[in-house]
């Protein structure tokens, strides 16, 4: 039998995974994870590529991953280093005739898909990349890439008009073994490099990997039924129930988008079909288009002119205000709010993720390429494509059909934090202020436990 080398990269999972099922079908399946050292850099400003709440979630979802595997006779090899210098080392070492992976469209992955194509090009072995991120293959698209509309709305109406989603692909039974390789455990945090002030009290909202994040799936839509609530819901900011709170779990491939489609079907099938319902796979669609968006433009959804290359938007610079953006100091409530909680807990809700960048770009006026990165570094739910894709999209230099668009933020906080529960639940220090008295802050009112506001907002 054939050693099939499979590399896992963002689709860390068994169910719904067709370029695994072909690995299988191929022949003995040596199952690889390489965790690349270089995503653990420190930036100038001093955060990590890949800060502690992701790296913490990604080992807990190849743990996962690693039992599943071995529950069907096969392992899990995980390595640390360069994927395109180590997965050619075992390619050759083990005589594996194919490599099979998932595909990526964005820069840094597809310049490691390149490099490992000729490192095993010398080897003779061939490498086959098969599309699986996203909710409709790119291959049913009724348009080709290049034609993407650069309006989301134009882009939904066509999909639901003339594409359909796929049926999923059937998870693996007994797998052969991989007795005769070496796999090491999960390596710690402290054993990629993170220090000891890192490291501790990292909370746990979130538990990594397949089999947590389809129990949260069975929770939100047939447990809890929250799914047919969602749209009326999914802009709150406190609590567990408000949202899916998949998007952790789809980001690193643990749940298949096609998976949470089927299954939203389903429950219309059964119980209700109403807004809310659509708005989950609404959502996905958005994911959707950020990613193809991303497959369209290339690297300029990382240059600073962005994929409308603007040449003239300038952007600020200036490290202080970044820093007060950055700890929650800018004396604005609702954007010290979501910024502190981004920074304890990995996580923002959609909404603040929206009002904090729009503070960032369109009030500061600050590079939003910082923005962005440090989105990069903090969120547990990162995600390459969306991230730029909405950075780019706030900063008036993406797909926005309003460049100017603007988030309000006193108004943001009136509407969405009306009592200011969100703002007190995060700002210990005003948690003893009424909430017309947090808004006043909003106009420059002092108080002397909170910083004044670093900008007049209009």
């Amino acid at each position: 039998m054939q050693n099939i080398l499979f590399w896992f990269r963002n689709d860390l999972r068994l169910h719904d995974n067709e370029a695994f099922l072909k690995a299988c079908d191929l022949g003995r399946v040596i199952p690889v994870y390489v965790i690349d050292p270089r995503q653990f850099e420190k930036s100038k400003f001093g955060y990590r590529k890949t800060g502690r709440f992701r790296v913490k979630f990604l080992l807990e979802c190849l743990a996962d991953l690693k039992k599943s595997l071995q529950d069907r006779g096969s392992d899990l090899i995980i390595k640390i280093g360069n994927p395109e210098e180590e997965l050619a080392k075992i390619a050759e070492k083990k005589n594996v005739l194919y490599v099979l992976a998932s595909k990526e469209v964005t820069q840094e992955e597809t310049s490691q898909e390149f490099e490992l194509s000729q490192n095993l090009k010398r080897l003779n072995i061939d490498i086959e990349l098969i599309w699986g991120a996203t909710l409709y293959h790119v291959r049913d698209l009724p348009f080709q890439i290049k034609f993407l509309p650069d309006v989301f709305t134009d882009f939904r109406k066509k999909m639901d008009a003339h594409a359909k989603v796929r049926p999923l692909f059937e998870t693996p039974g007994k797998l052969e073994s991989v007795n005769d390789i070496k796999c090491a455990g999960i390596p710690t945090l402290s054993e990629l490099g993170f220090e000891e002030e890192e490291i501790k009290d990292i909370p746990s909202f979130y538990e990594g990997g397949e089999t947590a994040g389809l129990a949260q799936l069975d929770n939100f839509i047939w447990k809890t039924e929250n799914v047919k609530t969602y749209k009326d819901t999914r802009n709150g900011l406190l609590g567990n129930d408000f949202s899916s709170k998949l998007s952790a779990w789809i980001s690193l491939g643990c749940v298949s988008p096609r998976k949470i489609y089927h299954e939203v079907r389903l429950f219309e099938e059964k119980i209700i079909k109403n807004e809310s319902t659509y708005w989950v796979i609404f959502e996905l669609i958005w994911r959707d288009y950020f990613h193809l968006v991303a497959l369209k433009y290339g690297i300029r959804v990382f240059k600073i002119c962005g994929i409308k290359h603007d040449m003239n938007k300038t952007w600020r610079q200036d490290k202080g205000e970044f820093q007060k953006w950055v700890d929650g100091e800018t004396g604005i409530p609702f954007v010290d709010a979501n910024m502190r909680e981004l920074k304890q807990t990995g996580y923002m809700s959609n909404r603040g993720r929206q009002i904090v960048a729009s503070f960032f770009t369109k009030d500061l006026k600050l590079e939003w390429w910082w923005g962005a990165r440090y989105f990069e570094s903090m969120l547990i739910d990162y995600d390459v494509c969306s991230n730029w894709g909405n950075w780019n999209y706030i900063a008036g230099i993406g797909n926005d059909p309003r460049p100017n668009r603007y988030f309000h933020i006193q108004k943001q906080a009136e509407k969405y934090d009306p009592e200011a529960e969100y703002v007190k639940a995060w700002i210990p220090e005003l948690k003893d202020l009424s909430a017309e008295e947090i808004q006043n802050l909003y106009n420059g009112e002092g108080f002397e436990a909170y910083p004044k506001p670093i900008i007049k907002l209009p």
